[in-house]
């Protein structure tokens, strides 16, 4: 709950009450903020008004929240301080600070451009024309909520596509947002000082989080897996393209529109999985699955080669190491090379397992869940040293998978 946490710091009211109770909870300057039931209502300040922090803005372990909030603040007469747990604060801010900062905003950064970072928003801070030069949606995002508050368009450059759940919303919410194909690359701008209309959305389910149960049913013999509402944005669904590739059943059931968002049920049913060479310009659709791809990989038959993957060493953990070595451990063969990892399957024949040494999580969420489910397929089990990460995005994995596996 980082972002409710920092929301909280601008002047936001939260507070979680019966789900009977009406929607018109106490008023406070700055958005407020409600918890009924199973929904969030969110009354906003309107563009332009957030504000001033009283104190400093803890994201937790959120890479995410941190990188979309300070866009959302750079372009407001805001100072603030942005704090996280140890593993965000080794991750470079770096990408995030080039862009902002041409648009007036400025930062003090720790070594090595990460938390704590002290950032003075800009007003009116100076639209841009940025080219990505590398593909991030978070990037992305954070100049796209910057020009939000910006006099003038601000145009965002894209060479390689990225996930587009934020040109999604914005739209939905009534913003000046333009996307098109200039050239070959994707130009998407954005006018500044319009207002955001509400909305009532309806959230599909993540597929970073159902990546685990989908690899899980593919290599568990005898699986037959129902996992429901499960977007499917074409910039996210590159995983299941890559599964499909390897010989994976992935059915799609009642496929629907959710939000502007693609949405279905998926039936995944026990394969045996091929090796491939999987191509590097997929990455920008499944950057957060890899780790669990991994893990397919290594029950699969022949040799998996991935490359292009510099993007997952600057994560929570360094992934293609730490994954080498959590798999390495596991019984699987793997080679690292500079910027992927090659695994040899082992056919479809379980892993070893690890139940003599406790697999180095590195505080990862992502590393720990694809070692639960390499567990899964193993004669002696995978430890993990660390399942308290998982919460940061997926509190009910360890629950979910337990009666998964049952």
């Amino acid at each position: 709950m980082a972002t409710a946490a920092a929301l909280r710091a601008f002047g936001a009211t939260i507070e979680k009450i019966p789900a009977a109770a009406s929607g018109d909870g106490g008023r406070a300057m700055g958005a407020q903020i409600e918890k009924l039931g199973d929904e969030w209502c969110i009354h906003g300040v309107g563009v332009g008004g957030l504000l001033q922090p009283v104190g400093a803005l803890d994201m937790g372990n959120s890479g995410t929240s941190t990188r979309l909030l300070v866009g959302l603040v750079a372009s407001h007469a805001i100072s603030a301080c942005f704090t996280g747990d140890a593993s965000l604060s080794k991750r470079p801010m770096g990408r995030v600070i080039e862009p902002l900062a041409q648009m007036g905003a400025s930062f003090d950064a720790s070594a090595g451009g990460t938390l704590p970072l002290m950032m003075r928003g800009a007003l009116p801070a100076v639209p841009i024309t940025y080219r990505l030069p590398v593909a991030s949606a978070q990037v992305k995002s954070a100049v796209l909520l910057a020009g939000l508050n910006t006099p003038g368009v601000t145009t965002v450059i894209e060479p390689v596509p990225t996930r587009d759940h934020s040109e999604r919303m914005l739209k939905g919410f009534g913003a000046d947002i333009r996307v098109e194909q200039v050239a070959g690359e994707r130009m998407i701008q954005i006018r500044g000082g319009v207002e955001l209309k509400p909305q009532t959305i309806e959230v599909p389910g993540d597929p970073s989080s159902a990546a685990f149960f989908v690899v899980a049913a593919l290599i568990v013999p005898g699986s037959d897996l129902l996992i429901e509402n499960v977007g499917l944005n074409p910039t996210r669904a590159g995983l299941i393209e890559v599964l499909r590739q390897m010989g994976g059943s992935i059915e799609e059931l009642r496929r629907r529109d959710v939000g502007g968002e693609p949405v279905a049920d998926l039936r995944v049913q026990h394969s045996l999985l091929t090796g491939i060479e999987v191509d590097p310009a997929i990455a920008p659709s499944m950057i957060d699955e890899f780790p669990v791809l991994f893990v397919a990989a290594a029950l699969a038959q022949g040799t998996t080669r991935t490359s292009g993957l510099e993007e997952l060493r600057v994560k929570e953990s360094d992934r293609l190491s730490a994954m080498a070595a959590a798999l390495t451990g596991a019984g699987a063969r793997v080679t690292e090379t500079e910027d992927g990892l090659i695994v040899e399957g082992t056919g479809g024949a379980p892993l070893r397992g690890s139940s003599n040494s406790r697999t180095k999580t590195h505080l990862d969420h992502r590393i720990a869940m694809a070692m639960a489910v390499a567990g899964l397929a193993s004669r002696d089990g995978v430890e993990v040293d660390d399942t308290s990460p998982i919460a940061t995005s997926f509190p009910g994995f360890i629950t979910l998978i337990e009666e998964a596996s049952a």
